[in-house]
């Protein structure tokens, strides 16, 4: 259980994120045509994932509008912002708002979410809801980065998130190769 606070009040999660160096939890979200992505379908790409109480609120939805501009030069790169919003308001929001290059998955189905990646949150006022929290993921799902935000009305530390993803080594064919020889 992590301890954070909204407004400097303490509230807590249900767990701890993934460390770094680990596989992310196997997870499967809803997607804005209520179609499933799984863990296994982003395999092969690196994600983002974006984990935030509500695009409702004044924070979460900033943070989806800077990682949209932020991450526009990020290629083989899913930004994936995760909430409990039903998919119809996260798909209204980005629709009206012109975000294009983030990619909205709701845990509204899937509350095992939460749970496996130790966000949601047990207490206070926005208790059930998921904390905010950023994971950056290589394409084999390894865990580069992660980020939970200790104030809830904050925004997390963009540049350490997109660091992690443009700095990340992909080893070649070539490399394999020659570490065999």
């Amino acid at each position: 259980m992590a301890t954070l606070t909204l407004n400097g009040t303490p509230t807590h999660t249900c767990g701890e994120l993934p460390l770094p160096g680990h596989a992310t939890p196997p997870f499967t979200l809803t997607r804005k045509d209520l179609t499933e992505v799984t863990s296994v379908d982003l395999e092969g790409q690196r994600v983002l994932l974006s984990i935030f109480p509500s695009l409702d609120t004044a924070t979460c939805a900033a943070s989806v509008r800077k990682f949209n501009r932020s991450a526009a030069d990020l290629a083989d790169t899913v930004l994936l912002c995760v909430s409990l919003d039903l998919p119809f308001a996260q798909s209204k929001f980005c629709g009206a708002e012109g975000l294009e290059r983030v990619v909205t998955a709701s845990a509204f189905r899937h509350p095992e979410f939460g749970q496996a990646f130790g966000v949601t949150l047990t207490d206070g006022p926005l208790r059930g809801l998921l904390a905010r929290a950023v994971v950056a993921l290589d394409e084999n799902g390894t865990v580069l980065h992660t980020e939970l935000v200790t104030e809830l009305t904050r925004e997390p530390d963009y540049d350490l998130a997109l660091h992690a993803i443009r700095n990340h080594h992909h080893p070649c064919p070539e490399d394999a190769q020659e570490s065999t020889e």
